[in-house]
């Protein structure tokens, strides 16, 4: 058994959260490690930490996920530390939840990591898309826990919530039930709608020869701020979890002249909840259309062996395993320089940046380069002067070797991305 972990925290207006986690002997992840990522994602929405207790366990208890007797020690801390809330470290089922919020003081709240990440994802969606997705998550979430939730209410100890203003009973439940699937499939009806006008722009820049880069990684690794250091994007980037959901594309221009673009796609996280894959799906397709993913990885995070195996599962999942990736190192301002020589002899085909400092962005823009005109085929072309239309389209998707005006037109050697080759091949001279 250990012993809680306890905090001092002054501030009365600020909810006081009590942690817990269990031990289990296949976790991929050290329990300290997992405890502390909730305490950030506590934090990022906007409560305090009081206490983190956690047991040892072979399997989650089928009742009460942890023992009965561990369940009354935290209902006796609860009391004692006047918490607000106790927060669950792994998704509970909707009886475990029940039953522990019966052992629990009546004004204390029981949730679990996926109902924390869900509030941070309501908190910090801005476009609506991303709250579209955020509501059909609540809502797949709260279907199955409608039914505890009346139970909860039936015994007096909610004072509110969900479906308080009508009368208790089954047939009220079942009523609200109904509700909620008609709330579900009236999302994702206006989803669908979205994703055909997301979808549509993707063709777009598919069918224009636009390189595509997206930018993915496990949350906080510093996406954005490599999109604000290349684009100027001026993307929200903070040192908090999930600051940012929705997904950005900004153009960049590489040092021979050739366009492409990137997109920063919200962060992934260890446990990510099936229904927050599910409902991103949309925004998630932003990675499996992309021709290059950069994977970001927060060098100076402890743990960055195991977020970086967290997001290539989630790659695996949406079907993005065979894009072709470069891992980003980034973060390398806030670690020693013997760590960076460890990592580099551990990942030889890695590049290392800081995206804060810029150290390394430029290395990285040449890895980028090379990859983006490696099926690029060389053609020597003659111009007439009246198409001028093509030669701004040769500077911004093709990479010039050598440009030549004579009477005849202009006179051009360049690398073409394969979707831009028809329109150039009529006028070619040789290749």
């Amino acid at each position: 058994m250990s012993k809680p972990h306890f905090i001092d925290i002054e501030d009365p207006l600020v909810e006081r959260a009590l942690l817990v986690g269990i031990e289990r002997p296949e976790s991929a992840w050290p329990l300290a490690e997992s405890l502390a990522e909730l305490e950030r994602l506590t934090s990022t929405a906007g409560a305090e930490v009081v206490a983190t207790i956690s047991q040892k366990l072979e399997s989650p208890h089928p009742k009460t996920f942890i023992g009965s007797g561990k369940a009354e020690e935290v209902a006796g801390l609860c009391r004692s530390l006047s918490a607000d809330m106790v927060i669950f470290d792994d998704e509970l089922s909707p009886s475990q939840q029940t039953n522990l919020e019966k052992l629990m003081p009546k004004e204390v709240k029981v949730i679990d990591r996926t109902a924390l990440i869900l509030d941070i994802f309501a908190l910090h969606a801005t476009s609506k898309e991303g709250r579209l997705q955020v509501r059909l998550a609540q809502n797949e979430y709260l279907l199955p826990r409608l039914r505890g939730m009346w139970a909860h209410l039936a015994a007096n100890r909610m004072g509110g919530g969900v479906g308080s203003r009508f009368g208790e009973g089954e047939s009220q439940l079942e009523v609200d039930r109904r509700m909620v699937r008609n709330r579900i499939t009236a999302i994702k009806r206006e989803l669908k709608q979205l994703s055909a006008v997301r979808e549509l722009q993707r063709e777009g820049r598919r069918t224009s020869g636009i390189f595509r880069l997206a930018l993915t990684g496990y949350t906080n690794a510093g996406k954005s701020s490599l999109l604000n250091r290349l684009t100027n994007a001026g993307v929200l980037s903070y040192d908090k979890l999930f600051a940012t959901l929705d997904s950005t594309t900004r153009r960049y221009v590489l040092p021979e002249g050739r366009e492409i673009t990137l997109t920063d796609t919200v962060g992934f996280i260890q446990k990510l909840p099936t229904t927050l894959v599910e409902a991103f799906k949309s925004t998630l397709s932003e990675i499996v259309g992309a021709d290059l993913i950069l994977h970001i990885i927060d060098a100076s995070s402890s743990g960055y062996a195991a977020q970086r195996k967290a997001v290539e599962d989630v790659l695996q999942q949406i079907g993005a395993q065979n894009i072709r990736r470069i891992e980003v190192f980034n973060k390398i301002d806030l670690i020693d320089p013997e760590l960076i020589l460890a990592l580099t002899a551990r990942h030889p085909e890695a590049v290392f940046i800081s995206a804060q400092s810029g150290e390394g962005i430029s290395e990285l823009i040449e890895h980028v380069a090379k990859v983006a005109s490696a099926h690029d085929r060389l053609i020597d072309v003659l111009l007439p002067f009246e198409r001028g239309d093509l030669v701004s389209l040769a500077h911004e998707r093709c990479h010039i070797v050598s440009e030549e005006h004579s009477e005849r037109g202009t006179h051009i050697a360049m690398q073409v991305p394969a979707p831009c080759m028809g329109a150039f091949v009529p006028y070619a001279v040789t290749e």
